[in-house]
């Protein structure tokens, strides 16, 4: 693509019986510069020294943290251009404060190395709170599987501000085996379990005090600037800027500039604001008042292509003054080989910003809004959307949000979209676009977030029903389409609102299909299931299409559900393998919706007496419970249900009554769900049956099965409860209450215990 972003797509078509889709992984753009070392300028100097300190080092993390300008993305590029083994690069942006963002662009640099297996790739872009960290400790495994150890390389992390992210680094550089290495830059020391990991040797730290140039270094700077200073000058400037490389390197220019013979008027110190001082007078100052305004105006981007900087600008001839730009080494990068995209250095960038606030601050929010109307004309709507939060351009944001929210988060960017509507919602808009809020409380309610999923769907319904959405769709279809979701008033009403949501709905809209399988639904409820396969049909046929694959296989056990009650095990057997299949190869196993799959593939391998097969799929499904709530009551309540089933096929009375009660508290918020308060007595007395044995892993609650996935990590308790929103106290209770029911006395038999169960993946 010609702004230097490509789709590194893996598709795998999926066919279910008449239902045909294309899987592409990754599930989203990525930016191709970001995965290869920055181009590096003809005057670097070789930092010998220190990459041989980086390839003698056997630790599995190595740190370097050091201020603006020491050259750390220059010392991992020469070591990564020497280095004896392949070097998987990514260069960290604000969009990777999405744990699945992160692990996705971590694995595309390891892919393109080695391929790796399709089904671990989308296993990284789960969108569920700890799926990130069960495919961190794969992507540990599939570091130690590969045919040659690894280099990775994380530069500019002080991008970073998401603490899952810095968790799952942590874990993989302290779960990683063999002889690969984990190599970070920073401005600023990341929160990392420093100390834990100095304690057991795996960590190697290079600070700015090893990073600093000595006089050699310097000389040979100067060398290739063709500049001699004699033995006095240049020990005064090392001195005077204590090594630090961009001084000397700004120094360097400036005495090209001015001839040798100058260095006295030269008083570098190393501190920032003289440096942005210098580069304000010595820079700006030598320039014309059209190149300072198109330096200044062009820092509120991230990265810089001539068309975009003409809209930004309001020039005609922007690509040829970055071109100029890099010729006369003014601190820009070149992020791709064909000179079209560029990104200042960020000192050149910091200093520019804080000139512009100080010449044009009232026009800033202006040149946000052009760059975002680039980048949505240029078919880039996640930036323009960045640009349009930087302007405070609220409709905007909106709009886009609303196309994107679904997309991007069935691509697994959770955090992304609670990004976004984070923004929203500490700007208090998000009663004024209750399109949005409809979005946000499915959202919430699908990652079992039920109080969050109330709050925004009161937000939605304020809305005048007599608004129209950008696609065509009215909010009155919007509104119905939400509570036929959440199924708050009952399934009669379920279906009522599925109906006029169908009227409401726009014909293109993707989320008609929804609405057709709601009224099946409703039919299945009511014990029609011929009726309700009849609707079930279409809807995977539209949803297949539509490339809704997490959706589709719920949609086929739900056909497998009717065909049991039909006593057609037949086609339920075929179904099921179907939904399976589209879970295992699509790599879903961590969304709400995978859950009502496995409940039910458990209970279809224990009717044919595959025991072993049976309780992997309890395992899977268990895993999923805490996602089960009375947010999306229906399906919710008949997946425990179905894991009830399974559980008394299994003779265990605990894990059949820990679900039982689970379904039993969704009831009592929502109980007008057709006959599946009947089945649940129905399995009530089935359990009673089984005699009473030692508790088990079944047993775990929805809360201590959410804790679960941290207990195998390097957190302590306080940690995982900050990582929780819940209190120390609270965490200790809940592990307790999980080493007695394991029947283990430490943390690290009930991680044992748990990997057996298959309740922390495999």
């Amino acid at each position: 693509m010609a702004d230097g972003r490509e789709r590194l797509a893996r598709p795998t078509e999926i066919r279910v019986g008449s239902g045909v889709g294309t899987l592409v992984w990754p599930p989203f753009e990525i930016s191709d510069s970001k995965l290869h070392p920055p181009i590096p300028r003809a005057e670097i100097v070789e930092r010998k020294v220190l990459v041989r300190r980086l390839r003698a080092s056997s630790a599995p993390f190595l740190s370097i943290v050091a201020p603006p300008g020491y050259g750390k993305t220059t010392l991992l590029s020469q070591w990564a251009e020497t280095s004896d083994r392949p070097v998987a690069w990514v260069s960290v942006d604000e969009r990777d404060n999405d744990p699945s963002v992160l692990l996705a662009h971590v694995a595309t640099a390891i892919d393109r190395i080695e391929p790796l297996d399709t089904g671990f790739l989308r296993l990284v872009t789960s969108p569920r709170s700890g799926g990130a960290l069960h495919a961190v400790a794969r992507l540990a495994s599939t570091f130690s599987d590969l045919s040659e150890p690894v280099n990775l390389v994380l530069d500019q992390c002080e991008a970073l501000a998401n603490q899952q992210c810095f968790d799952l680094l942590a874990e993989l550089s302290m779960s990683l085996g063999g002889d690969s290495r984990v190599a970070i830059a920073s401005r600023t020391v990341p929160p990392l379990p420093i100390a834990l990991m100095r304690s057991r040797g795996q960590l190697d730290e290079f600070g700015f005090d090893d990073l600093a140039m000595d006089e050699h270094e310097a000389e040979d700077l100067f060398d290739q600037f063709a500049l001699r200073l004699t033995s006095d000058e240049l020990s005064d400037l090392v001195q005077r800027t204590e090594g630090w490389p961009v001084g000397l390197y700004l120094a360097a220019l400036a005495f090209k500039a001015e001839g040798h013979g100058h260095a006295e008027v030269v008083s570098f110190n190393g501190d920032d604001q003289f440096i942005a001082d210098y580069l304000r007078s010595e820079l700006l100052g030598r320039m014309s008042s059209n190149e300072v305004t198109f330096l200044t105006r062009t820092s509120v981007l991230d990265q810089m292509s001539g068309p975009l900087c003409d809209e930004v600008v309001g020039s005609e001839d922007s690509a040829l003054l970055l071109e100029e730009m890099e010729r006369r080494n003014l601190l820009i990068v070149p992020l791709d080989r064909h000179r079209e995209w560029y990104r200042y250095h960020h000192l050149l960038r910091d200093m520019l910003r804080r000139e512009l606030d100080r010449r044009e601050p009232d026009s800033i929010g202006d040149m946000h809004v052009r760059a975002a109307a680039w980048f949505e004309r240029n078919g880039l709507p996640e930036m323009a959307l960045k640009h349009a939060q930087e302007a405070g351009d609220a409709d905007t944001v909106a709009r886009l949000v609303l196309d994107l929210a679904q997309p991007v988060w069935a691509s697994g960017r959770v955090d992304t979209v609670m990004g976004w509507m984070q923004w929203l919602e500490e700007k208090r808009l998000v009663e004024l676009y209750p399109a949005v809020a409809v979005h946000g409380a499915l959202i919430f309610a699908l990652l079992g977030q039920p109080g969050a999923s109330d709050r925004w769907a009161a937000a939605a319904g304020v809305a005048s029903t007599d608004a129209n959405i950008p696609d065509g769709s009215t909010m009155d279809g919007y509104l119905a389409y939400l509570r036929a979701n959440l199924c708050r008033d009952g399934i009669d009403e379920m279906r009522s609102d599925a109906l006029r949501a169908l009227e409401g709905l726009s014909p293109a809209s993707p989320y008609r299909a929804t609405m057709t399988f709601t009224e099946g639904l409703f039919y299945l409820l009511e014990g029609d299931p011929e009726r309700a396969d009849a609707g079930f049909v279409p809807a995977f046929d539209a949803t297949m299409h539509a490339g809704q694959f997490p959706f589709a296989a719920v949609i086929l056990a739900e056909r497998c559900i009717a065909a049991a009650e039909r006593h057609d095990w037949t086609e339920t057997e075929e179904l099921t393998s179907q939904a399976v299949s589209m879970v295992q190869d699509g790599g879903f196993d961590d969304y709400w919706t995978s859950a009502v799959v496995y409940a039910w593939a458990a209970r279809e391998a224990l009717h044919r007496g595959k025991i072993s097969k049976g309780r992997d799929f309890v395992s899977r499904a268990a895993r999923l419970r805490g996602l089960l709530t009375y947010a999306l009551p229906a399906v919710s309540v008949q997946t425990l249900i179905e894991l009830a089933r399974s559980y008394v096929a299994l003779g265990d009375r605990d894990g059949a009554k820990t679900v039982l009660r689970q379904a039993t508290d969704i009831l009592r918020v929502r109980p007008s769900l057709g006959k599946l308060p009947y089945q649940l007595e129905q399995v009530r007395r089935m359990v009673e049956r089984i005699p009473v044995g030692n508790m088990g892993a079944s047993s775990l609650t929805g809360a201590e099965l959410r804790l679960l996935p941290y207990l195998s990590t390097h957190l302590t308790f306080g940690e995982i409860a900050d990582r929780l929103y819940v209190t120390h106290s609270t965490v200790k209770t809940q592990t307790t209450s999980i080493y007695r029911k394991l029947g283990v006395s430490s943390r690290s038999a009930a991680i044992e215990r748990l990997t057996e169960t298959g309740l922390l993946g495999s």
